[in-house]
Parts: C-alpha cells; sequence; structure tokens
C-alpha cells in the first residue's frame, strides 16, 4: 500500500524537498498526493509545483477568524484523501478540528518535551544547556505536547548562536524525520494477521 501524504510548509520548502526526493524511491512506501501552505507564492509551494504536486493555500488573512481558517485548512486537506499530513515548517498552529481529524506528524528542533514553542533553539541557548536535538512527534491540541516518535541528540558548542546551532539541527533533523516517515508508512503496509496464534 502506497501511504498518501499531504505536507504542509510556509517557507523555503527544504524539508518539502526531502520528502519529496525521498518518495521518489519505491521503497520510501508514500507519496507526497498534495502540498498546501498558508504563503500563497512561498518558496515550498514552487518546489511542489516544479515536481508535479498539486498545491492549495489558505491564507489566514482571508478568514473572518482562526475558526474559519481551520474548517477551510481541514476541508483543503480533507480533498487530497491523505493518510498522513506532515508539518514541514509550517508555521501556524492547527486547532483541534485538524488535528483530531488528521494524523499530523511534525519536527521541533529540541528535545521534548523541553523548551516547546516557536523560539526552541533561542530557548536552549539562553538555558545553557550542553545537548539539545530534536523531535519527531504527532501532533496533538497541546503545544508540542503530542507523542514523542523519535529524536536525536545535537550537541551545544562554546560560542553558538542561534544560527549556528539551528544549522547543525536541521542537519540532524531531515534523516530523522525521513526515517520516521519511512517506518511509519511501512508500518501502515503491514497487513496485520487475523488469525489466532496456534499453541
Amino acid at each position: 500500500m502506497t501511504v498518501r501524504l499531504v505536507v504542509l510548509a510556509s517557507g523555503s520548502g527544504s524539508t518539502l524537498q526531502a520528502v519529496l526526493d525521498a518518495a521518489a524511491d519505491p521503497g520510501f512506501g508514500a507519496r507526497v498526493v498534495a502540498a498546501g501552505t498558508d504563503r500563497p507564492g512561498c518558496p515550498a509551494m514552487r518546489r511542489a509545483a516544479e515536481a508535479g504536486v498539486p498545491t492549495f493555500a489558505a491564507p489566514l488573512a482571508d478568514y473572518a477568524d482562526r475558526d474559519d481558517w481551520n474548517a477551510a485548512l481541514a476541508e483543503a486537506i480533507a480533498a487530497h484523501q491523505p493518510d498522513l499530513v506532515l508539518l514541514a515548517g509550517f508555521m501556524r498552529v492547527l486547532a483541534p478540528a485538524i488535528v483530531n481529524r488528521f494524523e499530523v506528524i511534525n519536527t521541533h528542533p529540541s528535545l521534548l518535551p523541553s523548551f516547546p514553542g516557536g523560539h526552541a533553539v533561542a530557548d536552549a541557548l539562553a538555558h545553557g544547556v550542553k545537548i539539545t536535538g530534536v523531535t519527531v512527534h504527532r501532533v496533538d491540541a497541546g503545544l508540542d505536547t503530542g507523542p514523542i516518535l523519535a529524536q536525536a541528540a545535537v550537541p551545544v558548542c562554546d560560542g553558538d548562536t542561534v544560527d549556528t546551532l539551528r544549522q547543525r539541527i536541521q542537519l540532524a533533523e531531515k534523516p530523522l524525520f525521513l526515517d520516521t516517515i519511512r517506518q511509519l508508512c511501512l508500518d501502515r503496509g503491514v497487513p496485520k494477521s487475523t488469525e489466532e496464534p496456534k499453541s
């Protein structure tokens, strides 16, 4: 079974590109059926279009409030019948209307539960930790509180800035994200036996 992926992105699309490249290998077990954004025209959507992947946009400013936006985004995602929704640098918090409807997977630049939120790299430096890292997790209705799927540690070096530490975290992030998605896809493709175990 080929797992259907919808990828949401807001920025340059480097993580989206990594997923597109990985999905080109039949052994990955998935294909990207659509890419969506809250920022029309962002580089991520150009990458998707160049790969022949359908794109959609739901700018927050187009809706009366966040509830309307979440409802519209949920319908846009549902139109592509995803098995998994991947957040690849998507810079909006999703409401329960989305995270309770779809299986959503995200990466976060810290070893959760430490340093949740949008300033994780700066927070790690401010606290003086010697080890930080990246977490791949399921998304729930909380802020970076969903079940952890995988983690990788990244050392904090003397003289690190937010930019240098973020760069090293990103080097660890993409392979961990891809390996986790690959395993989720493989797990979905393995039929579960309904037979009783033989004694």
